[in-house]
């Protein structure tokens, strides 16, 4: 007897309430773009609210000015499809290309990095309106299946440490991903299905753009000169030849290793909680935090040791750094048959000061290591 696939309406639903990404009364805003994954997203959590399973919905659009009319485009589609669905909307005008300008960076950080700000900003507003404390909203992305397999193949083109292969997180702090569970495919069939029932109710929402398309096209993501679209393009068409479900099948793994990932992501705290002693001087300045891997750390098995570690480098570091591997192996290095090595040194992430002695390894801020040697 054959299984009959969940609905994508009963994928999401299913998503939300088993990961635990929303309750009854958690404020949600929604980032939607206008593409097909946010503008199906929007109708399904809006759906969920109407059902009472979410609470309170917002709708917030970024325009990035980066496409001219387009851009202005998407912003009046995205309004309207907030309006259709009678939620708050939000919109945020970012000058992207002024922002590079100006600062330099990569265009891809800036913009996401905006889009995140704006987001805070969007959340903190339908809070307040929601009477419910900021820290119990999230932030709703439409991430799917799709998104997830390309970061998979890209990191496995690129290398990735601890977790990588996990791909996407459903929750990192208050930002989720409900559709994390269906694909880009299944969203556009479920855009297609609702036109129908709304052509023959018309008490179901429904917006179209100027052209009568239910959702707004980027010509962007056609390009294969992006790494991602690369993967998108001509990696993942390729597999799928040999695996038609192979969006299912990958999903099911990186859940596999994410469940062993979450474990041992524990059990590296607990070593950090157990080996680990932070230094803070008595008249600092607050560049000058430190920490002590003790001796017993050399006890720690080397797999482990490494989560660790990296779990350190990211509390030690500026955000939106990223610890490099060879930082993590360099900070480990410092450990044989067990115990530190004395005198070993090393210079890591440019600004960081690995030295040990019998009294453990000792990882603090280049300055602040110059200033402890000059004292000796």
């Amino acid at each position: 007897m054959a299984v009959l696939r969940e609905s994508t309406e009963e994928r999401v639903a299913r998503t939300i309430a088993e990961r635990s990404l929303a309750g009854s009364a958690t404020p949600v805003l929604l980032m939607v773009s206008g593409g097909s994954d946010s503008t199906a997203m929007a109708y399904l959590v809006c759906d969920r609210a109407a059902a009472g399973a979410v609470g309170p919905v917002g709708i917030l659009h970024v325009n990035h000015h980066l496409r001219g009319a387009d851009a202005d485009a998407d912003a009046a589609f995205v309004e309207s499809l907030a309006a259709a669905l009678g939620v708050p909307f939000f919109l945020a005008n970012v000058d992207v290309a002024r922002l590079v300008g100006e600062s330099g960076g990569n265009l891809e950080a800036v913009a996401r990095r905006e889009r995140y700000h704006a987001a805070d900003e969007a959340l903190e507003k339908l809070c307040l309106q929601a009477g419910a404390p900021v820290h119990e909203g999230r932030i709703f992305v439409a991430h799917t299946q799709d998104d997830r397999v390309e970061n998979f193949y890209m990191r496995s083109i690129v290398g990735t440490g601890p977790g990588g292969f996990r791909s996407m997180r459903y929750a990192n702090g208050n930002v989720v991903r409900p559709c994390l569970d269906v694909g880009r495919g299944d969203l556009r069939d479920y855009l297609r299905r609702r036109a129908l029932d709304a052509a023959a109710d018309a008490s179901v929402p429904l917006v179209r753009d100027e052209a009568g398309a239910l959702w707004r096209e980027d010509a962007t993501n056609a390009h294969t000169d992006r790494f991602r679209a690369f993967v998108r393009h001509e990696i993942v068409p390729r597999a799928k030849e040999r695996n038609p479900r192979l969006l299912d099948t990958l999903t099911r793994t990186m859940n596999l290793i994410a469940d062993e990932d979450d474990m041992l992501e524990r059990e590296a705290a607990a070593a950090v909680g157990a080996h680990v002693e932070w230094v803070s001087p008595a008249d600092p300045p607050a560049w000058a935090e430190g920490c002590v891997f003790l001796p017993s750390f050399g006890a720690v098995p080397v797999p482990l040791a490494r989560r660790a570690v990296d779990r350190v480098l990211a509390r030690m570091l500026p955000l939106a750094s990223r610890v490099e591997a060879a930082s993590v192996d360099a900070v480990v290095a410092a450990f044989a048959d067990g115990a530190p090595i004395g005198g070993y040194t090393a210079n890591i992430q440019g600004d960081l000061a690995v030295s040990a002695n019998k009294r453990g390894v000792r990882l603090e801020p280049m300055a602040a290591y110059r200033a402890r040697r000059k004292r000796l």
